[in-house]
Protein backbone atom coordinates (compact mmCIF):
# COMPACT_ATOMS: atom_id res chain seq x y z
CA UNK A 1 0.00 0.00 0.00
CA UNK A 2 1.56 3.20 -1.89
CA UNK A 3 1.02 5.43 1.43
CA UNK A 4 4.12 7.28 0.79
CA UNK A 5 4.13 9.64 4.37
CA UNK A 6 2.96 12.58 6.66
CA UNK A 7 4.51 16.30 7.65
CA UNK A 8 3.37 17.65 10.61
CA UNK A 9 3.12 21.27 9.59
CA UNK A 10 2.49 21.94 13.51
CA UNK A 11 0.64 20.91 16.08
CA UNK A 12 -3.03 20.44 14.88
CA UNK A 13 -1.72 20.65 11.24
CA UNK A 14 -0.70 17.41 9.10
CA UNK A 15 -0.02 16.33 5.10
CA UNK A 16 -0.84 13.07 4.16
CA UNK A 17 1.03 11.81 1.07
CA UNK A 18 -0.07 8.80 -1.49
CA UNK A 19 2.05 7.69 -4.01
CA UNK A 20 0.35 6.67 -6.84
CA UNK A 21 1.89 3.49 -8.39
CA UNK A 22 -1.87 1.66 -8.71
CA UNK A 23 -3.46 1.77 -12.22
CA UNK A 24 -7.35 3.09 -11.91
CA UNK A 25 -8.87 -0.37 -12.00
CA UNK A 26 -7.28 -1.38 -8.80
CA UNK A 27 -7.99 2.19 -6.98
CA UNK A 28 -11.29 1.74 -8.09
CA UNK A 29 -11.71 -1.36 -6.36
CA UNK A 30 -10.07 -0.48 -3.34
CA UNK A 31 -12.22 2.35 -2.25
CA UNK A 32 -16.21 2.84 -1.53
CA UNK A 33 -17.52 5.71 -3.53
CA UNK A 34 -21.28 7.62 -3.34
CA UNK A 35 -23.35 8.18 -6.24
CA UNK A 36 -21.76 12.23 -6.44
CA UNK A 37 -18.21 10.63 -6.41
CA UNK A 38 -19.12 7.75 -9.11
CA UNK A 39 -20.58 10.70 -11.17
CA UNK A 40 -17.62 12.82 -10.92
CA UNK A 41 -15.40 9.90 -11.67
CA UNK A 42 -17.09 9.12 -14.72
CA UNK A 43 -16.62 12.57 -15.93
CA UNK A 44 -12.69 12.87 -15.92
CA UNK A 45 -11.32 12.20 -19.48
CA UNK A 46 -7.96 12.17 -17.60
CA UNK A 47 -6.40 8.61 -16.55
CA UNK A 48 -4.02 10.69 -14.16
CA UNK A 49 -7.06 12.94 -13.01
CA UNK A 50 -9.10 9.40 -11.98
CA UNK A 51 -6.18 8.19 -10.28
CA UNK A 52 -5.44 11.43 -8.24
CA UNK A 53 -9.35 10.90 -7.35
CA UNK A 54 -9.51 7.57 -6.20
CA UNK A 55 -5.81 8.40 -4.31
CA UNK A 56 -7.43 10.78 -2.57
CA UNK A 57 -10.30 8.52 -1.25
CA UNK A 58 -7.47 6.18 -0.13
CA UNK A 59 -5.75 8.29 2.01
CA UNK A 60 -9.19 9.06 3.92
CA UNK A 61 -9.27 5.20 4.22
CA UNK A 62 -5.98 5.37 5.26
CA UNK A 63 -7.17 7.70 7.97
CA UNK A 64 -10.05 5.83 8.76
CA UNK A 65 -12.71 7.88 7.03
CA UNK A 66 -14.66 7.24 3.91
CA UNK A 67 -15.65 8.47 0.69
CA UNK A 68 -18.95 9.63 2.15
CA UNK A 69 -17.24 11.61 5.27
CA UNK A 70 -16.40 14.29 2.33
CA UNK A 71 -18.54 16.73 0.98
CA UNK A 72 -18.15 19.69 -0.93
CA UNK A 73 -20.36 23.32 -0.83
CA UNK A 74 -21.52 25.32 -3.87
CA UNK A 75 -17.97 26.69 -4.40
CA UNK A 76 -16.45 23.80 -4.48
CA UNK A 77 -14.72 23.25 -1.84
CA UNK A 78 -14.09 19.92 0.48
CA UNK A 79 -15.12 19.81 3.60
CA UNK A 80 -14.63 16.63 6.37
CA UNK A 81 -17.36 15.09 8.77
CA UNK A 82 -14.23 14.21 11.57
CA UNK A 83 -16.66 13.04 13.89
CA UNK A 84 -17.32 9.46 11.66
CA UNK A 85 -13.45 9.04 11.87
CA UNK A 86 -13.24 5.44 12.55
CA UNK A 87 -13.02 4.49 16.05
CA UNK A 88 -10.69 1.54 15.44
CA UNK A 89 -8.25 3.76 13.80
CA UNK A 90 -8.18 6.46 16.34
CA UNK A 91 -6.85 3.62 18.79
CA UNK A 92 -4.83 2.10 17.03
CA UNK A 93 -3.17 5.10 15.10
CA UNK A 94 -3.47 8.08 18.24
CA UNK A 95 -0.77 10.14 16.32
CA UNK A 96 -1.47 11.69 13.00
CA UNK A 97 -4.18 14.14 14.45
CA UNK A 98 -4.48 14.93 17.84
CA UNK A 99 -4.56 17.54 20.79
CA UNK A 100 -7.70 19.05 19.40
CA UNK A 101 -10.71 19.61 21.68
CA UNK A 102 -13.32 20.20 19.05
CA UNK A 103 -13.12 17.29 16.95
CA UNK A 104 -15.97 18.34 14.78
CA UNK A 105 -14.35 21.43 13.35
CA UNK A 106 -11.36 19.87 11.14
CA UNK A 107 -10.74 21.48 8.10
CA UNK A 108 -9.48 19.57 5.15
CA UNK A 109 -7.53 20.55 1.94
CA UNK A 110 -6.92 18.29 -1.25
CA UNK A 111 -4.26 18.72 -4.13
CA UNK A 112 -3.12 16.23 -6.45
CA UNK A 113 0.07 16.81 -9.33
CA UNK A 114 1.02 13.20 -11.51
CA UNK A 115 2.01 10.46 -9.09
CA UNK A 116 0.99 12.13 -5.86
CA UNK A 117 -2.44 12.61 -4.05
CA UNK A 118 -2.45 14.84 -0.63
CA UNK A 119 -4.68 15.91 1.91
CA UNK A 120 -4.14 18.14 5.17
CA UNK A 121 -6.44 18.14 7.87
CA UNK A 122 -5.96 20.69 10.78
CA UNK A 123 -7.41 22.86 12.92
CA UNK A 124 -7.33 25.78 11.23
CA UNK A 125 -8.91 27.04 8.23
CA UNK A 126 -5.68 26.52 5.31
CA UNK A 127 -5.16 25.88 1.73
CA UNK A 128 -2.44 23.57 0.16
CA UNK A 129 -1.09 23.17 -3.35
CA UNK A 130 1.36 20.10 -4.59
CA UNK A 131 3.35 21.12 -8.18
CA UNK A 132 5.75 18.63 -9.68
CA UNK A 133 9.21 21.05 -10.47
CA UNK A 134 8.96 21.63 -14.12
CA UNK A 135 10.76 24.00 -16.75
CA UNK A 136 7.11 25.27 -17.98
CA UNK A 137 6.81 26.86 -14.70
CA UNK A 138 9.81 28.76 -14.77
CA UNK A 139 8.75 30.06 -18.41
CA UNK A 140 5.57 31.02 -17.12
CA UNK A 141 7.01 33.00 -14.55
CA UNK A 142 6.33 36.35 -15.57
CA UNK A 143 2.60 35.56 -16.19
CA UNK A 144 1.87 34.98 -12.35
CA UNK A 145 4.83 36.88 -10.19
CA UNK A 146 7.75 39.15 -9.78
CA UNK A 147 10.58 37.91 -11.68
CA UNK A 148 12.70 40.11 -8.97
CA UNK A 149 12.49 37.31 -6.31
CA UNK A 150 14.12 34.82 -9.31
CA UNK A 151 17.56 36.85 -9.57
CA UNK A 152 20.90 35.63 -8.87
CA UNK A 153 20.19 31.75 -8.54
CA UNK A 154 20.90 29.00 -10.55
CA UNK A 155 18.47 27.31 -12.53
CA UNK A 156 17.25 24.66 -10.60
CA UNK A 157 15.92 27.06 -7.57
CA UNK A 158 14.95 29.16 -9.88
CA UNK A 159 12.66 26.38 -11.04
CA UNK A 160 11.83 25.72 -7.33
CA UNK A 161 11.26 28.74 -6.03
CA UNK A 162 8.63 29.62 -8.71
CA UNK A 163 6.82 26.61 -8.29
CA UNK A 164 7.10 27.63 -4.78
CA UNK A 165 5.39 31.15 -5.51
CA UNK A 166 2.46 29.08 -7.67
CA UNK A 167 1.54 27.02 -5.18
CA UNK A 168 1.14 30.02 -2.35
CA UNK A 169 -0.79 31.88 -4.91
CA UNK A 170 -2.94 28.41 -5.21
CA UNK A 171 -3.19 27.83 -1.91
CA UNK A 172 -4.18 31.41 -0.76
CA UNK A 173 -6.97 31.45 -3.70
CA UNK A 174 -8.27 27.93 -2.42
CA UNK A 175 -8.59 29.40 1.29
CA UNK A 176 -10.85 32.65 -0.41
CA UNK A 177 -12.37 30.55 -2.92
CA UNK A 178 -13.43 33.74 -4.95
CA UNK A 179 -14.17 34.95 -7.87
CA UNK A 180 -11.81 37.43 -9.74
CA UNK A 181 -9.07 36.87 -7.62
CA UNK A 182 -5.93 36.93 -10.29
CA UNK A 183 -2.98 35.75 -9.37
CA UNK A 184 -0.18 38.63 -10.26
CA UNK A 185 -2.33 41.62 -9.59
CA UNK A 186 -3.75 40.26 -6.45
CA UNK A 187 -1.41 37.94 -4.51
CA UNK A 188 1.93 39.51 -3.51
CA UNK A 189 4.86 36.99 -2.19
CA UNK A 190 6.74 38.86 0.09
CA UNK A 191 11.15 38.10 -0.20
CA UNK A 192 12.21 34.56 1.22
CA UNK A 193 15.07 32.04 0.75
CA UNK A 194 14.05 28.41 -0.48
CA UNK A 195 16.01 27.12 3.02
CA UNK A 196 14.01 28.81 4.98
CA UNK A 197 10.95 26.68 4.56
CA UNK A 198 8.50 29.80 5.57
CA UNK A 199 7.22 32.80 3.91
CA UNK A 200 4.48 35.27 3.92
CA UNK A 201 2.03 36.70 1.40
CA UNK A 202 -0.27 39.06 0.80
CA UNK A 203 -3.74 39.10 -0.75
CA UNK A 204 -5.15 43.01 -1.76
CA UNK A 205 -8.85 42.09 -2.95
CA UNK A 206 -11.93 44.11 -2.69
CA UNK A 207 -10.50 46.79 -0.63
CA UNK A 208 -8.39 44.67 1.62
CA UNK A 209 -5.26 43.66 2.65
CA UNK A 210 -4.95 40.55 4.06
CA UNK A 211 -1.90 38.84 5.87
CA UNK A 212 -1.22 34.94 4.99
CA UNK A 213 1.57 32.67 6.64
CA UNK A 214 2.70 29.96 4.29
CA UNK A 215 5.01 26.45 5.11
CA UNK A 216 6.53 24.81 1.50
CA UNK A 217 8.35 21.87 1.75
CA UNK A 218 10.00 19.80 -1.40
CA UNK A 219 8.90 16.09 -1.59
CA UNK A 220 11.37 14.33 -4.34
CA UNK A 221 10.53 16.33 -7.52
CA UNK A 222 7.37 17.99 -6.10
CA UNK A 223 6.60 20.92 -3.99
CA UNK A 224 4.15 21.36 -1.26
CA UNK A 225 3.07 24.46 0.14
CA UNK A 226 0.42 25.10 3.27
CA UNK A 227 -0.84 28.32 3.76
CA UNK A 228 -2.53 30.02 6.96
CA UNK A 229 -4.66 33.31 7.30
CA UNK A 230 -1.91 35.05 9.28
CA UNK A 231 -5.01 36.60 11.71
Amino acid sequence: MPFYKSIQINATTTAYFWQITEDVTSLFRAVSLKDTSLFRLEGMKSEEHQKGFLAVRMLLQHLGYTDYDLTYDEAGKPHLNYEARSTKYENENPSPITHHPSPNQKHISISHSHEFSCICISDELMGIDLEKLKEKTLKIAPRFMEVKHLENLPVSEQMEKATVIWGVKESIFKIKNEKGISFPEHIFENEFCLPDGKCSAELHFNNTIEKFKIHFYKVEDYIFVCAFPNN
